[in-house]
């Protein structure tokens, strides 16, 4: 007759099933039919659902508020998981599989946006698109626009970036090495350093000379340079949450990793900011009426 209390042969942890992925399912369709339902609240049209009107902002909100509070919980959970031993070997190294995979996913909304720029800049003048060439002139930028100077605010996002990346590579190190001043102290100015990147960019949209709906070029331009600047609020959050946890001692050299992953993703976010500003702030720029020149 087999011990009960043997250990297991396997090099896994049997958990109770979690609510979390249902509820955050739920939340990200109650989402969904919220945006429709509160953008056609904003136009004053209705939007029908089993024959109710359910033209408002608020479902929207709700179902943010849910998705939110299933983030919170879940990652609670696992912190818990972590703090109880049952992170083996297996389970870390899928959890890390999992941030790469989301990582990769990533990757392909920026192949995207990077997609519909150079198809509009490398091709302003495509014969099969008349409206194209009409507004842009059949050249790029388009003409009578003027653009932003690469190497004045967004030179500046980029050392700022940079910087950002040594000082989390800084903080991994202190941790693998038992460092916590260090990695608290790297952690701190990465998340400055972070908020900083922000508030420049935010500055830099402030006092640009065209808007998202001038042009084809203002339109790829923001939302490519939006969507990486909305990553870079995430990844200071995530960095965020790693410092409260460094102070509190959650993290040691053999298992960081929530720490690990927030480096990933913020060394991810700063190789896109490089692609940024290459492409669509320098490249871009060549030859074009820079503002304030």
């Amino acid at each position: 007759m087999a011990d009960a209390h043997a250990k297991p042969e396997h090099d896994y942890h049997l958990v109770n099933p979690s609510p979390w992925p249902f509820l955050g399912s739920i939340g990200a369709l109650v989402t969904a039919i919220g945006g429709v339902s509160y953008m056609q609240y904003l136009k004053g049209g209705d939007f029908s659902l089993f024959g109710f009107n359910i033209a408002n902002p608020w479902l929207f909100f709700i179902g943010l508020l849910i998705i939110v509070y299933t983030m919170y919980a879940w990652w609670s959970d696992t912190i818990k998981e972590a703090h109880e031993g049952h992170h083996t070997h297996v389970v870390s190294l899928h959890l890390r599989y999992g941030m790469i995979m989301f990582i990769a996913s990533e990757v392909m909304f920026f192949v995207a946006w990077f997609w519909a720029f150079f198809d509009a800049s490398l091709f302003p003048g495509e014969a099969q698109q008349y409206a194209r060439t009409a507004f842009t002139g059949g050249v790029w930028p388009p003409k009578g626009l003027e653009v932003l100077d690469p190497f004045h605010l967004p030179l500046y996002n980029t050392v700022i970036l940079l910087l950002s990346g040594t000082t989390v590579t800084w903080a991994h190190h202190a941790l693998i090495h038992g460092d916590r001043k260090g990695l608290i102290n790297g952690l701190v100015l990465t998340v400055g350093l972070g908020m900083l990147f922000t508030m420049v960019q935010a500055y830099e949209y402030m006092h640009a000379p065209f808007g998202f709906r001038d042009s084809i070029y203002g339109a790829t331009f923001f939302m490519a340079t939006g969507f990486h600047g909305f990553h870079v609020i995430i990844g200071t959050i995530f960095l965020l949450v790693c410092l409260v946890r460094a102070m509190k001692g959650d993290f040691t050299p053999k298992q960081h990793f929530g720490f690990e992953a927030a480096a990933w993703y913020w060394h991810f976010v700063d190789v896109v900011w490089l692609f940024l500003f290459t492409s669509v702030y320098v490249w871009a720029s060549s030859g074009a009426v820079i503002e304030g020149h």
